[in-house]
C-alpha cells in the first residue's frame, strides 16, 4: 500500500484547500484596508507569526498580532493589491503560498478621494498555512520588500483638496 497516498488529497479536496488559502490571503488585506485591522489576528493560528525579512521585526501569537494591527493610525488610508497568488498544498492540512503585493498608503486622511500616489511598498508575502479544526489559518507570514518608502502624512492643505 502507498502510505503517501493517505496524506495526499484528491484533486477536488486540493482545489478546495487552495481556494480557501487564496481567500485567506485576500481577506487579510481586506480587513487591513476596509475592516477592523485588529481582526487580522483572527486569521492566524494562536501561535501565528508575522515577520519581515529585513529589520528583524517578528510578532508572535494572536494577542501580540492583535495589539500590533490595532496600533495602526486611525487616519490611515491604505489599499493593497495582491497578484500572482500561488498556493502549494504540502499535505492535507498544510500549505504554502507566495503572493506579490503593492501597497498604496497615506496617513492624515479625513475623507474623500485623493490625487494618485505612487505605491509605498512592492514586495511579496511568503505564507505557511495550517488547517485547524476544519479551518485554514495563517501559521506564518514573512514579508519581503523589493521597493519601500515612508508613508506620506497629509497636511491641512491636502485635507482641503480631498473634498
Amino acid at each position: 500500500m502507498d502510505t503517501d497516498a493517505l496524506d495526499r488529497p484528491n484533486p477536488l479536496d486540493r482545489l478546495i484547500a487552495e481556494r480557501a488559502c487564496e481567500r485567506l490571503i485576500v481577506e487579510f488585506v481586506r480587513r487591513l484596508d476596509l475592516g477592523e485591522p485588529a481582526d487580522v489576528a483572527e486569521l492566524f493560528t494562536p501561535d501565528g507569526v508575522w515577520e519581515w525579512a529585513e529589520g528583524g521585526r517578528r510578532i508572535e501569537g494572536r494577542d501580540a498580532l492583535r495589539a500590533y494591527f490595532a496600533g495602526r493610525p486611525a487616519d490611515r488610508l491604505s489599499r493593497r493589491l495582491c497578484t500572482n497568488i500561488l498556493v502549494t498544498l504540502t499535505s492535507a492540512a498544510t500549505a504554502t503560498a507566495s503572493t506579490y503585493f503593492t501597497t498604496f498608503r497615506v496617513d492624515g486622511h479625513t475623507g474623500g478621494m485623493l490625487p494618485p500616489r505612487l505605491p509605498v511598498q512592492v514586495g511579496r508575502y511568503e505564507d505557511t498555512f495550517l488547517k485547524v479544526d476544519g479551518r485554514w489559518l495563517l501559521a506564518a507570514r514573512e514579508l519581503f520588500l523589493d521597493f519601500g518608502g515612508p508613508t506620506e502624512r497629509l497636511g491641512p492643505a491636502d485635507a482641503r483638496r480631498e473634498a
